[in-house]
């Protein structure tokens, strides 16, 4: 992008967050999500910080992580679709993998699906399982297939043919036949070419099912921002242009949370500290995850109850945010989520007419957010308001405001450290080895009581990071992620080859982008797995086909513990085509040091816990908890037996003390 002045706008649940990089400082800036017209709030924001006529002139870049792809899949709300098989599987999806949340329930009962009404067509074709034909597409069937199609009056179309990932050419003239009658369609030979006709046509459903209305969205959008450029973060952590990223929904899945682990990658390698953990606490839910200098991908991902085979970022995600409520059951137990007050009305404490507790609320009764703090940067705290919520829930459980507070925070954090401790004690590695960096609105309430759980002993509170996943959009590379199946025996020759057409298709991709050749670069890997098992490890591309097997059996004992006496499959090719981005810089935080603006007493803190705006604190500045240290978008609660420091580009690095 060409521009003077960078935008990143990340659409959550509560908020919509944006950074404004360009003319020295950031500017941050944050308005109560429109989640009807998720574009009303993106263009208020705009209007707030006065960017129309910059944006007029050309001179702002957009990039845009959207929740719309993610809501539409958890509520329902896609476009009617019609998926197209072969004939004989026309079930295929609703059959799935015959997995059951109750394992030991003879006669379970089938849960409600989109699926089960979805229209279904059979293609007279079929190809045998090294891509050749059996028995051919003719123009008679195609035609038939087609008026089928056209009767059920769909808005989009997914097809998914068995072994279309060998040989696309019947998917293909489905397609082109479908296109020239005026319809929408998603092939799984472009979606997802690999080889497990469940999970390729899960994805390619999904596709069709979501394109309309992110189309919709996007053409909006680009409408009320013209002529900014506007790019849109994929779920791998890579943006794509607006105008591709509208048939490719499914990669749109996790948008948003994507931008905030670029952003963590990137201040990990500033701060020589690859291995990290992150979490991501915003109003609704946390997500979580791991890095160790790579942001981690998986093809094992889930949204609600779908399986989704793309490329995405892997996080494990909790309905356990600030605007979590807190409740008590009929036996008298508490629960803190995965309800949430949203946006409206809100936590009590938001003086909007919301009644029940939520995180937010008990951390304004235990006095770690001040009154005088400004909540999501201009919203003030009812603390009477929140302090009678609680008072009310304390009653049902025989406690009073303080001890009830206090529950809901253990509750809550009790819910984030088990979600942190999936992705690492879970996966065989220690959370000592790794340090905790937190962001989101909610992120630096918690960081300690976290780390504290996991016994972690360095922790990570970004400079700006109640809106870090909108500034993590802006840093984000252009980002392809490519795949081909295998077959299975297949010659160094034919690798060569397709390795250089996936790279000459991200190359092209990006250019169309407006991306140089000289800008782009290429990272080559190849998923192998003991032949025999689905479960495949990305292995980084090695040149001999025994490199490539060493190298997965040495990756395979440190993510098992063991090694097999197999023989290894190359399962799938994968080709990575990025070009960084090159934002403007941002200036280092001056040597100064800043005073405490008070000290007060908090409820259950034996000391005296001083308060501190964050602007005010300087480079190599060193602070001892218990301390509160409060910015427009967030609050860090600096808890006894920690000390943080203020590194150069103002982020505070939190150790324990060694008491």
């Amino acid at each position: 992008m060409s521009a003077s002045f960078w935008l990143g706008v990340d659409t959550g649940g509560t908020f919509t967050d944006f950074v404004l990089l360009g003319g020295g400082e950031p500017r941050i800036h944050k308005v109560l999500s429109t989640p009807a017209a998720p574009e009303q709030a993106i263009l208020q924001g705009i209007e707030e910080l006065g960017l129309r006529e910059v944006m007029a002139r050309g001179e702002l870049a957009i990039v845009h992580g959207t929740t719309v792809a993610t809501n539409a899949a958890l509520e329902g709300k896609g476009a009617r679709t019609v998926l197209i098989t072969n004939e004989g599987l026309e079930d295929i999806l609703r059959i799935g993998r015959q997995n059951r949340a109750e394992l030991y329930n003879l006669t379970p009962e089938p849960p409600q699906s989109v699926l089960d009404t979805l229209p279904t067509e059979g293609a007279p074709c079929r190809l045998a399982a090294n891509g050749e034909t059996v028995t051919p597409l003719d123009d008679t069937g195609l035609a038939e297939l087609v008026k089928r199609v056209q009767q059920h009056d769909p808005q989009s179309v997914a097809i998914c043919l068995l072994f279309s990932y060998l040989n696309p050419e019947q998917e293909q003239h489905i397609a082109q036949a479908l296109q020239q009658a005026g319809l929408p369609v998603s092939g799984s030979h472009a979606i997802l070419p690999t080889r497990g006709e469940y999970e390729r046509g899960m994805a390619t459903w999904l596709n069709a099912w979501l394109a309309p209305k992110v189309a919709d969205y996007l053409q909006r959008l680009q409408q009320a921002t013209h002529p900014a450029p506007l790019a849109i973060m994929q779920s791998h952590g890579g943006t794509i242009a607006a105008e591709q990223a509208s048939a490719l929904a499914v990669n749109l899945l996790l948008s948003g949370p994507a931008g905030g682990l670029a952003a963590a990658q990137r201040l990990g390698r500033q701060l020589d500290q690859p291995q990290l953990m992150t979490f991501d606490m915003g109003g609704t839910s946390t997500d979580v995850a791991l890095l160790d200098g790579d942001i981690r991908l998986t093809q094992q991902g889930h949204i609600g109850p779908y399986p989704v085979a793309v490329p995405m970022v892997d996080m494990h995600t909790i309905g356990a945010g600030g605007g979590s409520l807190a409740y008590v059951d009929e036996a008298g137990l508490l629960h803190v989520g995965p309800q949430s007050a949203g946006a409206d009305p809100g936590p009590a404490c938001y003086g909007r007419g919301g009644q029940q507790v939520t995180v937010t609320d008990a951390n304004v009764v235990l006095g770690r957010l001040q009154p005088d703090f400004a909540l999501g940067g201009s919203l003030a705290l009812d603390v009477s308001a929140a302090e009678t919520a609680m008072e009310q829930l304390g009653q049902s459980l025989g406690l009073n405001a303080r001890e009830a507070a206090e529950g809901v925070l253990a509750l809550a954090n009790e819910h984030m450290t088990q979600a942190l401790r999936v992705i690492s004690i879970q996966k065989g590695l220690d959370p000592a080895d790794f340090a905790l960096m937190s962001f989101g609105g909610a992120g630096g309430l918690h960081v300690c009581a976290l780390a504290d759980n996991l016994g972690m002993q360095r922790a990570i509170v970004p400079q700006r990071a109640g809106v870090l996943s909108a500034e993590g959009l802006v840093y984000a590379p252009r980002k392809r992620e490519l795949l081909q199946a295998l077959p299975e025996t297949v010659s160094p020759a034919q690798l060569a080859t397709m390795i250089d057409t996936l790279q000459r298709q991200g190359r092209d991709e990006l250019a169309a982008e407006g991306i140089a050749d000289d800008q782009i670069k290429h990272r080559v890997f190849v998923d192998m797995c003991y032949r025999g098992q689905s479960s495949v490890l990305q292995i980084p591309w090695q040149a001999t086909l025994a490199d490539r097997e060493n190298h997965f059996h040495q990756a395979h004992e440190q993510r098992f513990g063991h090694r097999l006496a197999m023989p290894v499959q190359q399962v799938n090719l994968r080709v990575q085509s990025q070009a960084l981005t090159v934002p403007p810089t941002l200036p280092d935080r001056p040597a100064t040091r800043g005073a405490p603006e008070r000290h007060c007493s908090l409820p259950g803190v034996a000391s005296q816990a001083a308060v501190y705006a964050r602007d005010s604190l300087g480079a190599g500045q060193l602070i001892d908890g218990p301390a509160l240290i409060h910015e427009a978008v967030g609050t860090t609660w600096l808890a006894e037996g920690w000390y943080a420091r203020v590194d150069r580009h103002g982020h505070l690095l939190l150790e324990r003390t060694g008491d």
